[in-house]
């Protein structure tokens, strides 16, 4: 029996439990076709949506296992292009070309770098959008000053929020002196006669007030709004913000000034005695402690960029300090008279001073070696305090009045008669301290008799980092901002003027080699000391133990005389020197070296 072909094949269906014919009419039946339902959509009312099926793809006449034919990719336009202008501001330069990079790993490197920066600029670029707060300063209209408005007027013409931020405080143990958190969030004051005040200056509660009985120098907070540094009459004592006493630093005594350094973790004192001190906070430990010769300091701060101690001297010099080097890294004369002030400002890229002689200069740190400062201009008074803002704004003192510059770091100032001082104050007492609080348009004065919260507009930045700075962080937030402190604290012993040393190679250079190299030509052969050995009497004599000696001496003047040649050798071939002649040693050293010519003796 053959079999049949699929066209002859009965075609069969197979009826499933839920099929049933539609009964007619003419049967005389009501039954219809029942669909059966999930139990989930039994109970459902409301309409089913059906969803649109996909269309089947039509069969390719192209024979399988065919490949597709390579097509050119479009080029697709990129979402959300950023504007030139952006791009332009956060930009780093221009490209280094690979071109004369030598071997074709760090070509590749370099291009790889170049690629890593353009990616920072275009997300710099792009997060722009989320710096909603624009920062901006006063701007008078025509035949006006803004240095003729008063804080009162100031404070009627701000909103309310900000108006509560303009207080002052009168106390009686001044003079007093002031100090900030890093955030900006809580205030610090220490008066002369023993007052200690620390509190949240915005919302105004109280964190602890005291009267440490002693002369007070200085306060300072340290790497948490709960510990702070007080340098009392004798000896430093760290207390918490509840007042209790934690620590008497006794290592540190009679100082006059302190300073901290957040990214180190180091407390940076002065003392009447001329040391400089840096303690490290987080093990407790002197990590640096020198007499600087340069008498009592006064006049102390730091510079943000690289850690280093600037120290203001009595004969117009600046000196920069690192705890592990005794002797200074740098110094600037920067005037002919002493220094009354000294700061530096936030970005660590200009160093502002003040002296007797009624001016303040503005120097480039960056450039060390410098006949002029960038900005110098006189005064009525000789300034005894300076502070620059995040915004680059200059605050100084002198004696009772206050004044503040916009664009000092640019130039102008009283030297110049077209511009005046941005804000202009008149306190009540002598001005002891000037800070300017961060992330705030706000100017804390301490006086002899209290403090004074001053409004200066464009003054702080207005948008912030949460992962640096948070001036609204909780209690969980601060500790763990503590730990990834700690783990990310920078040694000691990496305090230099150029703190980018650290990421590069420390290679010799060309002329270092060559000075290492030309130094083995004027060097005398190495002196041979033998002690021979004693034999018994019969198996060596003086004449025999006199020659092996001059043996092993040629033997190593020999040696000494072929790296001399070849040393020299390799100098002039590095400076491209073609004669064979210059490459010879001098007559004269190496005559030096020859061995003896010795006698033979008679048979």
């Amino acid at each position: 029996m053959t079999k049949p072909t699929p066209k002859e094949r009965p075609k069969q269906m197979t009826k499933r439990y839920f099929d049933v014919e539609k009964a007619t009419d003419n049967d005389g039946g009501g039954v219809e076709h029942v669909k059966v339902r999930r139990k989930s959509q039994q109970n459902f009312v409301g309409d089913f949506i059906k969803m649109q099926n996909k269309p089947k793809r039509k069969p390719s006449s192209r024979p399988p296992f065919a490949k597709k034919a390579a097509q050119p990719a479009e080029p697709q336009p990129k979402k959300n292009p950023i504007p030139q202008e952006l791009m332009d501001k956060y930009s780093r330069g221009e490209k280094v070309l690979p071109k004369g990079v030598k071997t074709r790993h760090f070509k590749e490197q370099q291009t790889r770098k170049e690629v890593y920066l353009e990616y920072a600029t275009e997300q710099a670029a792009r997060t722009e959008l989320l710096l909603r707060e624009i920062p901006g300063q006063l701007e008078p209209d025509e035949g006006e000053t803004t240095a003729e408005l008063r804080q009162a007027e100031l404070a009627g013409l701000v909103d309310l929020q900000s108006a509560t931020k303009h207080f002052s405080l009168k106390m009686e143990h001044g003079p007093y002196h002031l100090r900030y958190t890093k955030n900006g969030r809580h205030l610090l004051l220490g008066g002369r006669r023993g007052h200690v005040a620390a509190f949240d200056w915005v919302t105004k509660r109280l964190h602890c007030e005291f009267n440490a009985m002693e002369t007070i120098e200085d306060v300072q907070w340290l790497h948490v709004p709960t510990m702070y540094a007080v340098a009392q009459k004798s000896w430093v004592y760290i207390y918490d913000n509840k007042g209790t006493e934690l620590h008497c630093v006794k290592r540190l005594a009679r100082v006059n000034r302190l300073d901290f350094l957040p990214y180190h973790f180091l407390l940076a004192a002065g003392n009447s005695a001329g040391y400089a001190s840096w303690l490290d906070v987080s093990i407790g430990e002197l990590v640096g402690n020198f007499n600087t010769g340069l008498g009592d300091i006064r006049k102390l701060c730091h510079n943000p960029s690289n850690g280093v101690l600037c120290i203001g001297g009595g004969r117009g010099v600046v000196s920069m300090w690192s705890p592990k080097v005794r002797e200074p890294l740098a110094k600037m004369l920067c005037h002919s008279t002493s220094i009354t002030a000294l700061t530096v400002d936030p970005r660590g890229q200009y160093l502002v001073t003040a002296g007797l002689e009624r001016s303040v200069k503005v120097w480039d740190v960056r450039m060390l070696v410098q006949d002029q400062p960038l900005t110098h201009f006189q005064l009525r008074l000789p300034a005894n305090e300076l502070d620059v803002s995040q915004r680059g704004m200059l605050a100084l003192s002198q004696g009772t009045y206050l004044e503040t510059y916009a664009d000092i770091l640019s130039g102008g100032g009283t030297g110049d008669s077209t511009k005046l001082p941005y804000l202009r104050q008149r306190c009540d007492a002598f001005v002891n301290g000037v800070r300017f609080c961060p992330y705030e348009d706000v100017l804390g004065v301490a006086t002899a008799s209290g403090f004074q919260s001053l409004l200066v507009p464009g003054s702080g930045e207005p948008n912030f980092d949460a992962m640096e700075d948070n001036p609204y962080e909780t209690s969980k937030q601060r500790r763990e901002h503590e730990v990834h402190a700690l783990l990310e604290k920078i040694p000691p012993e990496l305090i230099t003027l150029n703190p980018h040393e650290i990421t590069g190679v420390d290679a010799p250079t060309l002329q270092e080699k060559i000075d290492a190299k030309r130094k083995l030509f004027h060097v005398k052969a190495p002196r041979i000391d033998m002690k021979m050995r004693h034999k018994m009497k019969g198996r060596g004599g003086s004449a025999k133990a006199a020659r092996n000696k001059q043996i092993v001496k040629d033997a190593k003047r020999k040696e000494f005389i072929a790296e001399v040649r070849q040393a020299k050798a390799s100098v002039f071939k590095e400076h491209g020197e073609k004669d064979k002649a210059k490459a010879k040693a001098p007559r004269s050293v190496l005559d030096r070296f020859k061995p003896k010519a010795t006698k033979k003796r008679k048979a």
